[in-house]
This record gives C-alpha cells, structure tokens and sequence, in this order.
C-alpha cells in the first residue's frame, strides 16, 4: 500500500475488480493505491467498530449504506488501537461531522491512518456485482496521474487471495494481558487471540469474569497456567483451515468449558473434525438473522465472516469430543451459524454477541458462558 494524507476531496479515484469491472469516482482518506478482498456491510451505523474490528484485515469494505459520516469519530468506540480494513468504499460522504463525541471527521481519520478509500461511486452497483459475482480481489487507485487500467488490473490479479491466507498473527496481541472483572471476580478465562474485539473481553468483565487474553501463539502450557475456569476462541481474519488446532483439541479433552464466537466458530469446528468453505459474499453487517435451535427464538445480529463451517443440519454428529449439533442457524441461507457439544460444556456462534456494533439480542450467550463455567465449579466442588 502507498499513501499520501495529503487533501483528496477533488483527487480522480478509481476502484479496479480481479473480474476487469471498474468504478471511478473521488478520493476518501488517504490518496495513494491499496488491494484486498472486497466486501460489502450491510450495517447503517457503526462504521467505526467496523474499520477497527481486526477480523477485516486485508478486506475493503463496502458500505451499503449510501451516507456515511455523518456522526465523526471519537474516542470510545474503537476495537482495536488501529484501523484495519485495507480500503474503504462509499457513496456520499458527510460534509460534516456532527455528534457531541466526535472529535474528527471520518475523512481525516482515514487520512491519518494511511487509509486509501473511494467515493462518489455506485456503491449499490458494487454491491449487486458482488454479490452475483462473488467476493473478489480489488484495487484502490487515487492520484491525479493514475496508471492505465491494463496495469491496474494486472496488479489487483497479482494480490494474495484470501483463501489459504494465515492472518491471525498478524493482528493478535503480541503479549498477554489481563482485562479484570468489574465488580466480584467470579471467574478466570483463557482469551485465545485471533483478532479479538475490545467490547468482547468488557462483556465477560461486566459478569465479573477476570480475562486473560493471549497471543494467538500461546501453548497448552500457556493457557493452564492461569488455572483458567474457561477458556474462549475469539474471531479473526483469513482462512480456518491454516490455523493449528492443538490448544483447542487439548482444551476439549480436558473438558474445561468453551465458547467461541465467529473465527473461533470455524476452529472449534474444524477441531470437531467438520471441514470449513468460503461462502460466496460472506456475511457482514449488524441486520442478520439467525435461529437459536435450542430455543426457537429468532435474533437479529452483527455478523463477520466470508467463511462457514459445513456440518449437518439434519442430525447430531459423533466427534472425538462427544456428540455435537448445529445449535444456530441463518434464515437467509441456512448456513451454519453455531455448534454446542451434547456430553461437555462447549458451544460457539458464527456472529458477534458483543454487539459493537450491533443489536444486543445475543448478549446472552456469554450469560450461557457463566452458567457453564458455574456447573463445571460445582462439579468440581
């Protein structure tokens, strides 16, 4: 990526699909080129949760929603200490940034971090392509003197697929750290980091959880160390099937209890011995709905994902852990959105309960979490 921070209101832009489909429009943030995978979110707010959430490294994001901006950015609702999408895509920036939190414009925050964007395009086109077409690799180039669209393309086809791509390393923390529990400690957990939200360790502090969050390179050794009472698979960016599985199999065979959300849906799966495949377009967004099958209910949720995990809807399957079942799944397509195992306290969901941003119907989960840690103290007492 090559960037300048230098102002881009009136900077020629132009947007550069792997399939040679291209979309000229303005310069947003940064000017200077950019590549990765382009998707699109369908979320009408949030925007800020969305750029700093790990998981959409080396994505360019589309957003759906036509105006976007409107409300700045602040302080308080960054995920991570950094924005991570790789471009950024809209239709109608706002002219001005109003909200008695902001302290900048979205445009200038892009700028600072070296952010290559796009606007004034027809960001719903985009979104049409995309999803007749499928996710695909793409470019970002702005400047007044750009390349032809021969070399453009070439360069965009030369970009790494995300397919095969290991990217949880690149985003997890390099060193432990410990979130405390707000209130009465009740409970210790092992925060496996693969790209992990800062809402998502809040919420387990908000139940008087003290969360030790790790590396993505930590050992068994490192995780029993802290005598964990659970132990939790965070989301992430790239490709399931490059992630080694020895942490998760040696933590389900000592049978401590087990929650993963969205990236560590896919490894708890994998490690179940389902497979994984990458969906067309993906799920992104704070508007998806999804079933929980154990209980009926229907829960609108914020979703991260361009991959699946490809296990049976119809049947419990036998694993090396026990009896599992698919306990989550989406209306809109009927693809996996949750597994639980039926002889040990181990459950994940393919979305974001944190809810930042995003509805709260699915706060309860990490409420499931607790109830499971809770009868696993009981037995042991």
């Amino acid at each position: 990526m090559t960037t300048s921070t230098k102002g881009a209101a009136k900077v020629p832009a132009v947007l550069v699909l792997e399939d040679g489909r291209i979309f000229r429009g303005r310069a947003y943030g940064a000017v200077g080129e950019t590549f990765g995978e382009a998707v699109f979110s369908t979320g009408m707010t949030g925007y800020q949760e969305t750029l700093t959430d790990p998981s959409y490294h080396r994505q360019v994001v589309v957003m759906t929603s036509p105006h976007v901006g409107n409300t700045g950015v602040n302080d308080e609702d960054p995920e991570s200490k950094r924005i991570w999408v790789a471009g950024y895509v809209v239709r109608d920036p706002a002219r001005v940034s109003s909200n008695w939190r902001s302290r900048r414009s979205l445009d200038e925050e892009l700028r600072s971090q070296g952010v290559v964007g796009i606007s004034g395009i027809d960001t719903r086109a985009l979104t049409r392509h995309l999803r007749e077409r499928g996710a695909m690799r793409v470019g970002i180039f702005s400047g007044n003197a750009l390349p032809d669209e021969g070399t453009m393309l070439a360069e965009v086809r030369q970009a790494p697929e995300m397919v095969g791509a290991s990217l949880s390393e690149e985003v997890a923390t390099k060193e432990s750290y410990v979130v405390p529990a707000i209130g009465e400690k009740r409970f210790t957990v092992a925060a496996l980091d693969l790209g992990i939200k800062g809402m998502t360790p809040h919420r387990m502090a908000e139940r008087g959880i003290e969360v030790h969050v790790l590396p993505a390179t930590a050992t068994v050794e490192d995780v029993y160390a802290i005598d964990p009472d659970g132990f939790f698979l965070s989301n992430g960016p790239g490709d399931p099937s490059t992630v080694d599985l020895s942490v998760v199999k040696a933590v389900l065979a000592r049978k401590t209890p087990l929650f993963g959300i969205c990236f560590g849906n896919q490894i708890l799966g994998r490690a179940l011995g389902f497979g994984t495949y990458k969906l067309k377009y993906g799920h992104r967004g704070i508007n998806q709905p999804v079933q929980d099958r154990t209980t009926g209910k229907v829960e609108v949720t914020a979703h991260n994902h361009g991959f699946a995990v490809d296990a049976p809807l119809d049947k419990v399957s036998d694993t090396p852990y026990g009896r599992a079942e698919v306990s989550h799944v989406c209306l809109n397509d009927q693809v996996v959105e949750g597994l639980q195992l039926l002889d040990q306290p181990a459950f994940s969901v393919q979305y974001h309960p944190e809810a930042a941003a995003g509805p709260h119907d699915a706060a309860y989960l990490f409420d499931r979490f607790v109830e499971l840690m809770a009868e696993k103290g009981a037995q042991r007492a």
